[in-house]
């Protein structure tokens, strides 16, 4: 049983599936300005949703941070 039933001998000599005909990395069409615009619409959405996560987020910790501390100068008050 073979999982790949296009594989050769393995010898260096001979490409696998043409990879020689290729020279460079494929050449994407360049994107108009419409997809370019909707890509960063789409961006822009995200990071306002990640900052107002974060602003969410932030108050808790600052209030865990304080609980700490307090806890931390009970411990060493005599």
């Amino acid at each position: 049983m073979t999982s790949n039933p296009k594989a050769g001998d393995g010898s260096a000599e001979e490409p696998v599936g043409g990879a020689a005909l290729r020279a460079g990395p494929p050449q994407d069409p360049p994107e108009t300005e419409s997809e370019r615009r909707r890509r960063r619409a789409v961006f822009l959405r995200e990071l306002t949703e990640a900052r107002e996560l974060r602003e969410r987020v932030q108050p808790r910790r600052t209030k865990e941070r304080r609980m700490r501390e307090a806890m931390r100068m009970r411990t060493f008050r005599i």
